[in-house]
């Protein structure tokens, strides 16, 4: 211990009564930037490392966040079959993304070196969600470092619960949540949030903004406290990654300037815009000899890049004209169906310009649950949805290689835009899983998704709350006027041109998921106040538009939807229902065709049985309820002959329920024998007589349900007479 190096540090007290720490100089040293962020239980080491130089001809960031929970943190072991953390989950994907559109726009423009920021979850609180730390952890580990960072930035989450905002909240607390979002900023603006709601109003939203970025201002600063604990932060490094030729900037720009503008004015579909764009710049470019090709071409292509935007900007500012022709307020025509594909539980193409989806749900039961196996996700999951981008939606060629960190993001916020507006589990006994396919895309294709999710829902008979609909929103910001254009329903160019992307998601009463990302550094309140207005005029005039196809779901679920119905039973029948080693329970399902699971929820047990066919649903219940069921004195059965003995026969009155049918109790009259009288298999109604109420036993009679003999009636008579007499 006496080797251990001092660090430095600095610590700021919560609302929630616990402190944040931050630490430097401990571990991880060999790295541009480290930092051990401490709150409660829960430890995250960030780390930074950039090249010192960029590789040559890129002109962009290449930077990469990769959050990764270690099991140990929380003292388990991997569920996988190494035993071992492998790639990246989805949940440690979409707590990357966040924090990597955090950070991003807080490099300077002109910095290219490959940037790598890790973050490992090395301890944690299992009733904490260490989410909302990440991107403290990220940005103090890039203030103490040397790398070019116009920061600080910090992240925390927002809950309304029980009409009170709260930052950070525990794991128990959010369950009661009516908001929840994870907003980032620099000490000034917001630049990033994320987040699902239950129907709330833009009013909300923004109160819940502004109270979220109160406390970031308090993290910032802590940041610059561990700086100066320091001794002051860093001087950044000295780099030059970019050469520049302004005689040829100012070429490309005089010859291209004016006649992109005027394409940009065309209104032309994308493809054509896109070719007549191109053709400029290959125009000047077939000009030069090879030598000034190979001098020039990277050059040119940038700055006819920045012609283009440029271009793009001062039209939409200036002129409130857009590409395609488009009012700022105006959404892309709009044209839906349902029911598209046949044989799908649920189906719909939601197609709105040039952006479409072809979105299909599929119904399934319990044991089609997602397992979900992390460090601080466990359990399982009963809706999924699962977002595929092809390469022929863009018109373009590359390989399929599986979803990768967009798809994922896309089908999170879909998700959860959709999740709050879906019944509960009483009224919905169904494991979904959405597959949203994008046939096209020029804009928002996340927004399509949800779109077309929500009539696939209602097409499939799932009881949504109500429909949802999704819009993109834009902002082209002009600093040096001060003039600025919001944009309903963007397209791809003016979202990769543009200063932000603001999807917001909900029904016709409230917002039910958000999703921004800006751009620039600063964005004005009045600005979040207009783009979140103009938004909630979009979703609603869209969904006006899906309501043309379908107002409401389905009264039924399709003819080849298999039915789940559930049944409650006592816990200490559940062994009985399944049976040793499961053989009851198999062979119902053996026996039915059905697909049968139980659950145990508090002391109760859930039967939960899927089939195809109605027959077999009834066969399965009926069986099931007969094994759960208490015999009763007095009560009429149809049994079956289990087995036949000397004494009479056991007959089965229920399954699993055996009781004896003796010879006695067969006929009113006398039988000597039992030969001929039964077969196993024969169908018996019998009544149950008796219950000994030390074993068990069951004591059956059939002659009880059948007419008395005059002879025996006589014989009952006269002995009651006797009766009588004595």
């Amino acid at each position: 211990m006496s080797n251990k190096p001092a660090g430095f540090r600095s610590s700021l007290m919560m609302s929630n009564g616990k402190s944040i720490e931050l630490e430097t100089g401990i571990l991880a040293k060999q790295a541009d930037g480290s930092v051990v962020l401490k709150h409660g239980d829960t430890m995250i080491l960030a780390t930074v490392v950039s090249n010192k130089e960029a590789k040559e001809n890129v002109d962009f960031l290449p930077l990469s966040v990769d959050y990764q929970e270690k099991f140990a943190s929380v003292g388990r072991i991997p569920g996988s079959f190494h035993r071992r953390e492998a790639k990246l989950s989805d949940y440690e994907v979409l707590v990357s993304r966040i924090v990597d559109r955090a950070l991003r726009p807080l490099f300077p423009d002109n910095y290219h070196s490959d940037t790598q920021v890790n973050l490992m979850l090395m301890s944690s609180d299992k009733n904490f969600p260490p989410d909302c730390l990440v991107g403290l952890a990220a940005s103090a580990a890039l203030m103490v470092s040397d790398i070019p960072f116009l920061g600080p930035i910090s992240e925390v989450r927002v809950a309304k619960i029980n009409g009170q905002l709260f930052i950070n909240p525990s794991e128990s607390e959010l369950e009661n949540a009516s908001l929840e979002l994870i907003v980032s900023g620099t000490e000034h603006d917001i630049n990033m949030v994320e987040g699902e709601c239950s129907e709330i109003s833009e009013v909300e939203m923004l109160e819940a903004l502004k109270f979220a970025h109160e406390a970031i201002k308090q993290q910032c600063k802590l940041q610059w406290d561990l700086c100066n604990a320091m001794g002051g932060r860093k001087p950044a490094r000295e780099y030059n990654h970019e050469n520049n030729d302004e005689e040829l900037r100012k070429k490309i720009w005089d010859l291209t300037y004016n006649r992109v503008y005027e394409i940009a004015k065309s209104g032309l579909p994308k493809s054509e815009r896109s070719e007549k764009f191109k053709a400029i710049i290959k125009e000047y470019l077939d000009t030069l000899t090879e030598d000034e090709l190979k001098a020039q071409e990277f050059l040119a292509k940038k700055y006819y890049h920045d012609v283009e935007k440029e271009a793009m900007r001062r039209m939409i500012v200036d002129e409130k004209i857009r590409l395609d022709g488009r009012k700022q307020d105006e959404v892309r025509p709009i044209w839906t169906e349902v029911d598209y594909l046949p044989a799908a539980h649920g189906s719909a193409i939601f197609s709105r310009g040039e952006t479409q989806s072809i979105t299909t749900v599929t119904l399934g039961g319990k044991l089609d649950e997602q397992l979900l196996d992390a460090p601080m996700l466990s359990g399982y999951s009963r809706l999924m949805l699962h977002y595929n981008f092809p390469a022929y939606s863009t018109g373009e060629v590359r390989p399929n290689r599986g979803p990768g960190r967009r798809e994922i993001g896309h089908g999170n916020l879909a998700l959860r835009g959709l999740k709050k507006a879906l019944p509960g589990d009483e009224e919905n006994p169904y494991v979904i899983r959405i597959v949203s396919d994008i046939l096209e895309s020029n804009g928002s294709s996340s927004m399509a998704t949800v779109c077309a999710g929500s009539l696939a829902l209602m097409d499939a008979g799932i009881k949504l709350r109500g429909g949802v609909s999704g819009v993109a929103m834009g902002l082209i910001n002009d600093e040096k006027t001060g003039k600025y254009s919001i944009l309903t329903d963007i397209l791809g160019d003016e979202d990769h041109l543009g200063d932000m992307d603001f999807k917001v998601v909900g029904t016709a009463k409230g917002i039910t998921a958000c999703q921004m990302d800006i751009k620039i550094n600063g964005l004005k309140w009045e600005m979040v106040e207009e783009a979140l207005e103009q938004a909630r005029k979009g979703r609603a005039h869209i969904l006006n538009e899906m309501n043309k196809t379908l107002t409401e779901p389905k009264s039924d679920y399709k003819p080849h939807t298999p039915r789940i119905e559930r049944i409650i039973i006592e816990k200490d029948m559940i062994g009985a229902v399944i049976g040793p080693g499961g053989k009851v329970i198999q062979g119902i399902q053996k026996d039915t065709g059905t697909t049968i699971s139980i659950t145990e929820v508090d002391n109760t047990g859930i039967v939960e049985i899927l089939s195809q066919d109605a027959p077999s649903m009834d066969a399965a219940k009926r069986i099931i309820k007969g094994i759960v069921a208490v015999p009763e004195i007095g009560e009429v059965y149809e049994g079956k002959v289990k087995s036949i003995v000397d004494f009479g026969a056991f007959i089965e009155i229920l399954p699993g329920k055996d009781g004896l049918l003796h010879i006695s109790e067969i006929d009113w009259k006398r039988l000597n024998k039992m030969d001929g009288i039964f077969k196993e298999g024969d169908i018996v109604k019998v009544k149950l007589i008796d219950v000994d109420k030390k074993t068990g036993k069951l004591r059956l009679s059939r002659k009880v349900l059948l007419p008395k003999p005059p002879a025996e009636e006589s014989k009952g008579k006269t002995e009651g007479q006797a009766e009588n007499n004595a």
